[in-house]
């Protein structure tokens, strides 16, 4: 009975000991976190020494009434996935219903915060009526970081041209989509402090309005990943049939290499083929831009163009041969295996308006 009395009376202060520090360390973290997630509501930064990743939130031109709250608590599903995050549509009630497209970025892509801030507030700042505004960025306490854009209910041009949506085959739509691209390219290449490539230019990245406006997302997403997730991601475009041949060798997108991309959206828009055809017995004809370039050589123009332009531009009211051509050729010159015989983007968007004229 003795040893057991010694056995108790040493147990249980240990046992409060205990107790009394998992309780001490709950609130106090409690606490930091209810801390950082007040700065966060004053649209401070919530910065604590400690951190290796402090959790902060950005805000730019028509994010500024969003809050952490309203980020991490809206009900949302998920509306795309890839090797280095997750897309979430998800709803705001703040000021009305709100509909936001929050890009999640895996910390182990990601660079760390404070190396990406210059490129982040660039990107913040850009405005242009054919590109998907970024309106905040999250950044959490293990370094996960959300990518806040405004949502667009029409989905993606790639979705548009393959899911048998009858306007996809309009040439005014096809027309207007181009025009609106290459403005948003423009903007990016030569209407800013220092020229934005894109690097990751595919249809998958042109999101569309209900009236059919373009606005091209994902432009200088390849600034805001290590090293290692970049090259993926241009490896991945790659295999898309996106990428321009001289990316074999080098590793950095270039304004010629967004060029070449842009040209394989043109062709897709107007054969309604994807980029790269496994079917061809020759690899030689795997992608788009190569198996035309044969077409052409064998002097088999009439299957370039889907059956639906071909039968608008028999109705000379809508469009003619002569317009087709002429998009075909811009296209092709985007397209050239030689980046120094591409045109740069003021000379695609003046072609393109001389289509109409």
């Amino acid at each position: 009975m003795a040893s057991t009395s010694i056995i108790l009376s040493t147990t249980i202060p240990l046992t409060l000991i205990l107790i009394l520090f998992t309780l001490y360390l709950y609130f106090r973290t409690r606490y930091n976190s209810m801390r950082r997630r007040d700065s966060l509501e004053a649209g401070g930064y919530g910065y604590d020494d400690g951190d290796p990743e402090p959790e902060e939130l950005l805000r730019f031109a028509g994010g500024e009434h969003l809050t952490a709250h309203d980020i991490l608590d809206a009900p949302g599903e998920v509306v795309g996935k890839s090797g280095y995050g997750t897309l979430y549509k998800a709803t705001v009630q703040r000021g009305g219903v709100q509909l936001l497209l929050l890009r999640f970025v895996r910390p182990v892509c990601a660079g760390r915060t404070k190396e990406i801030l210059p490129a982040v507030s660039v990107l913040g700042g850009v405005r242009h009526p054919n590109l998907v505004p970024l309106r905040a960025m999250y950044v959490g306490p293990r370094g996960e970081k959300l990518f806040v854009h405004p949502f667009y209910l029409a989905g993606n041009l790639s979705h548009f041209l393959h899911d048998g949506n009858a306007e996809a085959h309009r040439w005014e739509i096809i027309y207007k989509i181009s025009v609106g691209i290459a403005k948003g390219l423009d903007h990016l290449h030569t209407g800013l402090n220092k020229p934005l490539i894109h690097g990751n230019l595919k249809s998958n990245n042109i999101l569309l309005e209900d009236d059919y406006r373009p606005r091209i997302s994902d432009y200088g997403l390849h600034l805001l990943f290590n090293p290692t997730s970049s090259q993926e991601m241009l490896e991945a475009a790659a295999a898309q049939g996106y990428k321009a041949p001289e990316l074999i060798k080098m590793k950095e997108a270039t304004k010629e290499s967004d060029i070449y991309s842009m040209g394989v959206i043109f062709l897709e828009m107007i054969t309604h083929k994807e980029p790269v055809n496994n079917n061809f017995l020759h690899s030689k004809d795997q992608h788009l831009p190569t198996s035309l370039r044969n077409l052409v050589l064998e002097h088999n123009i009439s299957n370039i163009f889907s059956s639906e332009l071909v039968k608008q531009s028999k109705n000379r009211s809508v469009v003619s041969e002569e317009c087709l051509l002429k998009y075909f050729q811009v296209a092709m010159a985007c397209c050239s295996p030689s980046p120094a015989l591409r045109p740069d983007i003021k000379q695609v968007v003046r072609k393109l308006e001389e289509i109409e004229r």
